[in-house]
């Protein structure tokens, strides 16, 4: 390597140590905010898929979410165990599991629209700055799956 050659490996200059970073970050973020509604982040993002549609099957959830099966279990075990959701064996297929709001899984999602202004409020950033970045990590994601 050169004096006046780019260093390729440091650190700072790394897309894999900025998202790593910048992931934990914006979590522990969300994570003051979830709390009070008994929400760890990986709960939430459940959360956010079965207020988009419900009922659903765990496969497709897990596909959306981008979880292994396994992975999703413990968390909608726990958030049946608080009675956010429900499973049930899907009528036509009894290897299948459905997933669905329960009650107060709905009722959560009223008090859940006051999530994402607190989150840009707490990052400091503009919603233009944030849907821009929004954008750009779903392109990365998508190179990745692309490649």
């Amino acid at each position: 390597m050169t004096e006046d050659a780019p260093d390729l490996l440091r650190l700072e200059d790394q897309v894999c140590f900025a998202l790593a970073i910048a992931s934990r970050s914006v979590i522990g973020v969300y994570r003051p905010i979830l709390e009070p509604h008994g929400l760890t982040h990986p709960q939430y993002l459940v959360m956010l898929a079965l207020w988009g549609r419900s009922p659903r099957s765990v496969k497709d959830l897990a596909a959306e979410l981008r979880l292994e099966p396994a992975t999703l279990s413990p968390l909608l075990k726990r958030l049946e165990s608080t009675g956010l959701v429900t499973r049930t064996r899907n009528d036509r297929d009894e290897r299948m599991l459905d997933v669905a709001l329960a009650e107060d899984g709905l009722r959560l999602r009223e008090e859940a629209q006051t999530i994402p202004p607190r989150i840009i409020d707490k990052l400091g950033m503009d919603f233009e700055d944030l849907e821009a970045l929004r954008r750009s990590l779903w392109r990365v994601i998508e190179a990745t799956r692309s490649g």
